[in-house]
């Protein structure tokens, strides 16, 4: 498994909750105990990145002094789609990216790493169609608003009041769908301890096996993104418990 981060994402970078300081460091000191190799991002293209926003777009982001670290997390993103598309790899990465659309963004978000790393796997023929689950509390809208009319990409953003039927809409879902990828949206703000107060850290293992299990049925290729998620005292527990189960291996006897 290969975990793409870089010491940059662990610089707040705004005020906002995402670019908190402390937030990066858990993950990374959970996903360590594990037999994960760690691969620093590099910076999307300003030709990557286009293929998601429009230049004023980009030209915004620039102003506000924000490109250099959003282009780092796309950039790590696109990584871990590549790498995906043989291993199971998950970007460490920030800011967020699902609440970005072409010409505008909000959410703490700026950049849609997710989207402008299945049109990168697109654009150099790796894939021909595309699934994204997106897990995180909050719809995705960035997300669909630039990939959901491509006609190669179907999106599932799940939403139950239960853990059952949350875990079951995931399920389903994936059973229906035979795209070349799936790429995983992974907030975990859902948690019974985040602002969510509805997925336990097993239900991110659960979610994270069916990806493994589905992709590995229909020969996909999997990689998944950080997103969401904001209370640090558990959040690098649940995004190791979502990686363990993305790889395949089982759930630690803690969960």
């Amino acid at each position: 498994m290969k975990i793409i981060t870089h010491q940059d994402f662990l610089r707040p970078y705004t005020r906002d909750p995402a670019a908190a300081a402390g937030r990066i460091e858990p993950i990374l000191e959970e996903l360590k105990q594990e037999n994960f190799e760690f691969i620093d991002a590099l910076p999307a293209g300003w030709d990557d990145i286009a293929r998601a926003h429009t230049k004023d777009h980009i030209d915004h982001v620039t102003r506000h002094g924000l490109y250099n670290i959003a282009a780092l997390a796309a950039g790590g993103a696109i990584q871990a789609a590549e790498i995906g598309m043989t291993e199971p790899a998950f970007a460490v990465i920030r800011p967020p990216g699902h609440h970005a659309s072409a010409d505008s963004s909000w959410g703490f978000c700026f950049f849609n790493n997710i989207a402008i790393a299945i049109e990168y796997l697109k654009h150099i023929g790796k894939i021909q169609s595309a699934h994204i689950l997106d897990f995180d509390l909050h719809f995705g809208d960035g997300t669909v608003n630039i990939l959901g009319k491509k006609g190669y990409v179907t999106i599932h953003n799940p939403e139950a009041s239960t853990r059952e039927a949350y875990l079951e809409s995931v399920r389903t879902t994936l059973w229906k769908v035979t795209p070349d990828v799936i790429g995983v949206s992974a907030g975990f703000d859902n948690h019974v301890q985040d602002w969510g107060g509805l997925l336990t850290t097993d239900d991110y293992y659960e979610m994270g096996k069916m990806v493994f299990t589905r992709a590995k049925e229909i020969g996909a290729g999997t990689f998944g993104v950080l997103e969401g998620g904001y209370n640090h005292a558990v959040l690098g527990k649940n995004v190791r418990a979502f990686v363990r189960g993305l790889c395949g291996q089982p759930p630690l006897k803690e969960q």
